[in-house]
């Protein structure tokens, strides 16, 4: 069984040429005085829009020998009720197959002509050089206009949903976004209705091709155009691919406006192994998107959670209770949302929680500092600049002016509204937008530690991960109380039972098991080889490289990555080896370490025996499933560049080799990613050397 310890100026010169200049005498305590807000030159796209109501985009640039479509469907989010994750799933589909194309045949022309074509919800993304153009935008009509959806493809992305929504299970992070979403919106709004491997198993065929015959349709669509293209090619391509697409008429739902709580109530999700808290504090807003009101709520929001602003500023730099604090003022045409959020250690959640809320009053008490509002604007208008190099980002103005009935010259005079912005303005959005007195505070930590103290903040309401609430854990306790007499023997009694028994266990003398995983587009690979009870290595490699290796001779363990080895012994290797090992049950007592069965706690919703396991002042805990008696996950302490960080190991997917289930897939977070590993291999028995476990 895999180890859980994968862890892993330029100086500018001025030459005179011969010029004669003045010395002029500078005051450098003072900075230069800010000029005036730069005029932006924006591009004007050529539009038209094509019989059938597609409204078409055309940015031509030639310095580079290629050419993106980019279609955007403007409708209104759909309520998706108890098949919650149809919409992202039909989005997928879209590019899985034609009336005529295989999936794989559109992958395999896609990738002749060295393209790119990508689809979602929301719209199809192409991409080409110049002589493709035809043949690129062939496949996207095709995609578009003749999609087919078949049974095969849609278990697939149903498969891949599920094991996304169980990834999220393990992590803080994504618990505080869904709990804050569903609180934030309530379940009965699209924004807030929360999916889950219920809602994914009831989607249908129908379901996904009725979401694409209603809202694939070009009378809501945007196109944009943008490369090595006139304006006169684009329109014949356009017409000639895009012509034929029917319109339809396509629902435009209401929904009740959100509103904030009547007052402040702190959501606590009881996670009793974290070491830190999850902190969201939220509401939602009424803030509509390309407004004069939405500008002056990106300064006010810049103020207090920029990257280097004042919760930052607080939190991290002043009091050092977390390593960033940030916060959004998010618009929509619907309901929008501020949240502030950080994560913070046990010990200093309500610290920091009151941090958070001071810093939220003062913003709405006082004008913003001449020096803040200077230096907000300052990098506000050089990141706007910034984006106006890429063409793509005139065809976006050209779309939202449409979508958004804005003024022509909008964008254009966009750096002089951010300008005009004055410091009574800050003070009355964020009055208006930024509400400490009516918001959830969101936590997601260890309940034991922290609720009480969040109590001072508002009534403690206990929920689960989705959203529902649940009974306060007994003071003291975990989720529930073990039974009376069961011991923690009888609990790793009835695991070895599970997998088949102690005589079964007892002929398995070695391991070999071979796992991939992929992390952000990169494929990693995981080789485990265990013999006995107490060697074993570990090697993690990615790219073709070993990034991380660790080694037990039975005694002594070797640790090596980053270019950097550390050799442990005695209590702290016999740690390491207890959470590599087989079945590291059959050596607790043998290595004198100390087993206490402390209660039970829900993972992955149902409840499971934890064993808390001690030795030579460490400690790890150990989860054993009540029902089926099967491991189901490890959970230990592990000190990070970020701080302490629980690290949980979940193992599901049993399978038999050799009279012995193994688990077959294994789950580990790193903070707030979660990474999900699948046994491409495993063999037993193979009569591994013990010259391989050698520590040099």
């Amino acid at each position: 069984m895999i180890s859980m310890k994968m862890k892993s100026i330029v100086a500018a010169g001025l030459i005179a040429l011969g010029l004669s200049v003045q010395a002029q005498t500078l005051d450098r305590s003072k900075l230069p005085a800010d000029g005036p807000a730069p005029t932006i030159k924006v591009g004007k796209p050529v539009s038209f829009t094509l019989a059938n109501g597609l409204k078409v985009f055309v940015v031509q640039n030639n310095k580079l020998p290629r050419v993106a479509f980019s279609l955007l469907l403007d409708y209104l989010p759909i309520r998706e009720g108890d098949k919650a994750g149809y919409v992202s799933i039909a989005g997928q589909m879209v590019k899985t197959g034609t009336k005529t194309r295989t999936k794989d045949q559109i992958d395999e022309a896609v990738d002749f002509i060295g393209g790119t074509l990508s689809t979602s919800p929301t719209g199809v993304y192409a991409m080409s050089l110049k002589k493709h153009t035809p043949k690129m935008l062939e496949l996207m009509s095709d995609v578009v206009l003749n999609a087919k959806f078949t049974p095969e493809e849609l278990d697939k992305l149903k498969k891949q949903t599920k094991s996304g929504l169980a990834s999220q299970k393990d992590s803080p992070a994504a618990i505080a976004g869904r709990v804050s979403s569903i609180l934030v919106y309530g379940k009965d709004h699209p924004y807030g209705e929360p999916d889950s491997e219920e809602t994914v198993d009831r989607i249908t065929l129908d379901d996904c091709r009725k979401f694409y015959e209603t809202y694939y349709r070009p009378n809501i669509g945007y196109l944009a155009v943008v490369g090595d293209i006139t304006p006169e090619e684009a329109r014949s391509m356009v017409e000639k691919y895009f012509g034929k697409w029917q319109p339809g008429e396509v629902p435009k739902p209401n929904y009740e406006m959100p509103k904030p709580p009547a007052k402040t109530i702190v959501a606590m999700v009881d996670r009793p192994s974290a070491v830190q808290s999850v902190v969201y504090i939220t509401h939602p807003v009424q803030l509509k998107p390309y407004t004069t009101e939405s500008i002056q709520a990106s300064l006010t929001n810049d103020i207090l959670g920029g990257g280097d602003a004042r919760l930052f500023n607080n939190l991290r730099e002043k009091h050092g209770y977390t390593y960033g604090a940030y916060s959004s003022l998010t618009s929509d045409r619907l309901v929008g949302r501020f949240r502030a959020n950080a994560s913070i250690r046990n010990a200093v959640t309500d610290s920091a929680v009151a941090e958070f809320m001071n810093e939220l009053k003062a913003i709405r008490d006082s004008k913003p500092t001449a020096d803040e509002l200077s230096h907000t604007k300052n990098t506000f208008t050089g990141n706007f600049i910034f984006t106006l190099e890429d063409p793509e980002t005139i065809a976006e103005f050209a779309i939202n002016t449409a979508r958004y009935n804005l003024p022509d010259d909008f964008f254009a005079n966009y750096l002089k509204n951010v300008e005009a912005v004055t410091d009574a303005q800050i003070q009355t959005s964020a009055s208006k937008l930024i509400d400490p007195e009516h918001a959830y505070i969101v936590v997601v930590g260890k309940a034991a530690d922290v609720a009480d103290k969040l109590k001072r903040f508002g009534e403690v309401v206990y929920y689960d991960m989705n959203g529902n609430k649940v009974d306060a854990p007994a003071a003291g306790k975990l989720t529930t109380a073990t039974p009376a007499g069961l011991t923690t023997e009888q609990v790793v009694g009835k695991y070895l039972t599970a997998i088949g028994g102690k005589e079964a266990v007892a002929k398995i003398t070695d391991l070999s098991q071979k796992l991939t995983t992929e992390i952000q587009g990169t494929k990693i690979d995981v080789e485990s080889k265990q013999k006995g009870l107490t060697k074993f290595i570990l090697s993690v490699t990615a790219m073709g490289q070993v990034v991380q290796k660790i080694t037990s001779d039975g005694t002594k363990v070797k640790m090596e990555g980053g270019g950097q080895s550390k050799d442990v012994a005695n209590d702290e290797a016999k740690v390491e080896i207890l959470k590599a090992s087989l079945f590291p049950e059959l050596l607790f007592s043998n290595f004198g370490a100390k087993t206490t069965l402390a209660g039970t706690e829900k993972v992955n919703d149902k409840d499971a025996y934890k064993v808390d396991v001690a030795l030579g002042g460490k400690s790890f805990s150990v989860f054993y499933d009540v029902e089926s008696g099967l491991k189901v996950q490890t959970t230990s302490v592990e000190q990070t560049p970020q701080g302490d960080m629980a690290v949980n190991v979940g193992f599901s997917d049993y399978k038999e080799v050799n009279g012995v289930k193994f688990p077959y897939t294994l789950t580990q977070n790193f903070g707030p990613m979660v990474m999900k590993m699948e046994t491409q291999s495993l063999v037993v028995n193979s009569g591994l050397d013990d010259k391989e476990f050698a520590i040099q």
